[in-house]
């Protein structure tokens, strides 16, 4: 077993963000471009023209903007253009000084930030152009949200990596989505975090982090009230009677309020997972949440956040960057495999897990980032709690029924092509008249 492609990828897909990572891609696209106006002689930001696919601009509409009551692109772009240095990538916007913030909001009331659909195939693409002084400042993000491919001074290009593969470039921190699918299986994920795996002494620290920095952003979310502060008001109604803290609630709780301050702004940092740091919190605090409920020691909760983590890994890595899906719903199936084990569960109680969650919450859409992506992750975290519980007694959502086959790899491959081609009646009948035979998990 090659043991350290598990930690590449790790690696490559869990990532330190600050805010939503929709509006921290565009930030970063216009420090990119903003450093570049700079180096070509322009001083203060004119104009600010952001050219955004459908899915990014949707799931930046009404994120907030760290540190500000901001929200929104435009004033992503304009913060990032203004005082954004590159080097932060998704945290650019922890470290624009306030003075620089008000300029940024100035130009975004005086109408000079402008921001367009761009008619591209890529669902994750942000294009920014910068002008001052008669200069220009251009990049452009595209496929990760800090992959940046192009960077033009005055229209001449200082990087240009638009038609070149991240991982041939040279670039052995990145893992493509394609090796990703390639590689990791749910068995494959069970026998690494449960058998190759040393939580201890491996170097999985990305993990660790996870843990201490998804666990200081849920402390934050139940401080104050953040948004629709859904993990508060969770807690209201277990002190008011109207609901039990018990497990299932308590990982509720603690994964929502996360959430909660993540999508109101809060200038608290996030590990992300696939490129989301809600995807990130809901892979690993409910998962923490259960390891302490249920006192369990430091070695098998970090198996078990291991093991969710890379579990939402393999889901996204065909489900796509962004979608129409929500992404809850896929890293609380991650979650949901990280309870099964915790609660003592096998390799084939949690693929009946999977096939538990794939049953149940598949079609949650995702209708862009704000506060209720707190209310959604409840839900999923719920969920996953639910189908841990069954999937532990060896109960499954059985073959016959809907997109769920018999082989959790063909399962899990359905959920994707949803996805990737929509949730239509036709897209759906076609997967249930074309399941495979069965065949061992």
């Amino acid at each position: 077993m090659d043991k350290q492609m598990f930690v590449r990828i790790l690696n490559s897909e869990m990532e330190l963000a600050t805010g939503c990572t929709e509006p921290g891609a565009v930030a970063l696209t216009a420090a990119e471009a903003g450093a570049a106006l700079r180096k070509a002689g322009g001083t203060r930001v004119e104009a600010v023209t952001v050219r955004a696919s459908i899915n990014i601009i949707k799931n930046t509409m009404s994120a907030g903007i760290p540190g500000t009551s901001y929200q929104g692109m435009d004033y992503a772009a304009a913060i990032g253009a203004v005082g954004g240095d590159p080097v932060h990538l998704l945290e650019v916007m922890n470290y624009v000084p306030r003075e620089q913030m008000e300029e940024a909001a100035a130009l975004v009331k005086a109408g000079k930030v402008k921001v367009e659909v761009a008619q591209v195939p890529q669902k994750l693409y942000v294009e920014v152009l910068v002008t001052s002084d008669g200069h220009t400042g251009r990049a452009v993000v595209r496929d990760l949200h800090t992959n940046v491919v192009l960077v033009e001074q005055d229209g001449v290009a200082t990087l240009d990596k638009q038609h070149t593969d991240p991982a041939a470039a040279g670039d052995s921190d990145v893992v493509t989505p394609e090796q990703i699918a390639e590689f990791l299986t749910v068995r494959s994920i069970w026998d690494y975090c449960t058998e190759e795996l040393d939580p201890l002494h491996d170097p999985i620290d990305i993990i660790r982090s996870a843990v201490q920095v998804n666990t200081t952003i849920s402390n934050e979310g139940l401080s104050k009230e953040y948004g629709l502060a859904i993990g508060r008001n969770l807690e209201l109604n277990c002190r008011k009677g109207l609901m039990t803290r018990d497990l299932t609630t308590n990982a509720m709780v603690i994964a929502s309020a996360g959430a909660d301050a993540r999508m109101a702004g809060a200038p608290v940092s996030v590990v992300a997972n696939s490129g989301s740091g809600n995807q990130g919190i809901t892979a690993t605090m409910p998962v923490v949440a259960t390891a302490r409920w249920l006192d369990i020691d430091e070695e098998k909760m970090l198996r078990a956040v291991t093991l969710s983590n890379l579990i939402a890994i393999r889901i996204k890595a065909k489900f796509g960057r962004l979608s129409n899906l929500c992404g809850a719903t896929v890293a609380a199936t991650g979650a949901a495999c990280g309870i099964a084990y915790l609660l003592g569960g096998g390799y084939h109680e949690v693929c009946c897990t999977i096939q538990n969650m794939v049953g149940n919450i598949t079609g949650m859409v995702c209708d862009g980032a704000k506060a209720d992506c707190a209310l959604k992750i409840s839900t999923c975290v719920n969920a996953a709690c639910q189908a841990a519980a069954m999937g532990v007694r060896g109960v499954r959502v059985q073959s016959t029924d809907g997109i769920v086959e018999h082989n959790v790899e063909y399962t899990l491959d359905n959920f994707a092509t949803l996805s990737t081609h929509g949730t239509s009646d036709s897209v759906i009948l076609d997967l249930m008249l074309n399941k495979h035979l069965p065949e061992t998990e």
